[in-house]
């Protein structure tokens, strides 16, 4: 078993005034070495955008882009004449291939919305691009793991192009769980969203990264009123 960790505090951080985010691994003016990905796991931004800012239309190409609300609502427009909104609740996914422009912007002009924007690499490239969001409200079960993100069409969540499945946990008691690893060679990265847990005789808090890998059965202890988003991606 091999394993990093990223305490909240350690991660990069920038603040132009409408946008406060820190960065899990290399982004933009935030560059570390050893922070460059986590497997295929490229981005892990945890964005704050204030009431009616945002970010104006811009490309993206061969990343497979993922947005989950944590609070407020995020409008979305990209150059395949999608316009949609997500909020706390909801998966976007972009598979950018060929090439998409899209901008996203705080629909509030009273709150600020929060929202973690994550790039996979796919295992794909120039595909044709497309877009697709549903709510995991109806999904979640308390105190368990429910599938929000995986490779297949046909599977519960939204769908990309590459090995990975995300899991969106909430936990109201303390919960032990087992995670199996999906498909070998695979990693596991965990995002402590509110809370705490325990991980390998570890304890991890809010914004608190773990990554895993070497590693086919992983348990986790989750403390009371935690919420969690596991990953699972390619290590290669």
């Amino acid at each position: 078993m091999r394993q990093v960790i990223h305490r909240a505090k350690t991660r990069g951080h920038s603040n132009n005034g409408w946008l406060d985010s820190f960065h899990t691994f290399s982004f933009a003016d935030y560059y570390h070495p050893e922070r460059m990905r986590f497997g295929v796991l490229r981005v892990l931004n945890d964005d704050k955008v204030a009431p009616g800012k945002g970010f104006d239309k811009h490309p993206h190409d061969n990343m497979e882009i993922i947005s989950i609300p944590l609070q407020g609502e995020l409008e979305h427009r990209d150059s395949l004449g999608n316009v949609a909104v997500i909020r706390e609740g909801d998966i976007q996914v972009m598979s950018a291939g060929s090439g998409i422009r899209h901008s996203e912007y705080n629909k509030s002009d009273s709150s600020d919305v929060s929202f973690l924007q994550i790039w996979i690499i796919p295992n794909q490239h120039r595909v044709a691009p497309r877009y697709d969001q549903i709510s995991f409200k109806g999904l979640e079960k308390e105190n368990q793991l429910v599938q929000i993100l995986s490779p297949y069409v046909e599977d519960q969540g939204v769908w990309i192009y590459q090995d990975a499945w995300f899991y969106w946990g909430s936990f109201i008691e303390k919960t032990e769980i087992e995670y199996h690893v999906h498909k070998k060679g695979n990693g596991v990265y965990i995002l402590v969203i509110t809370g705490s847990i325990s991980i390998n005789n570890k304890t991890f808090h809010q914004r608190d990264g773990i990554g895993v890998w070497d590693q086919d059965l992983l348990t986790i202890t989750c403390y009371p009123e935690t919420q969690i988003l596991l990953m699972e991606v390619p290590m290669r």
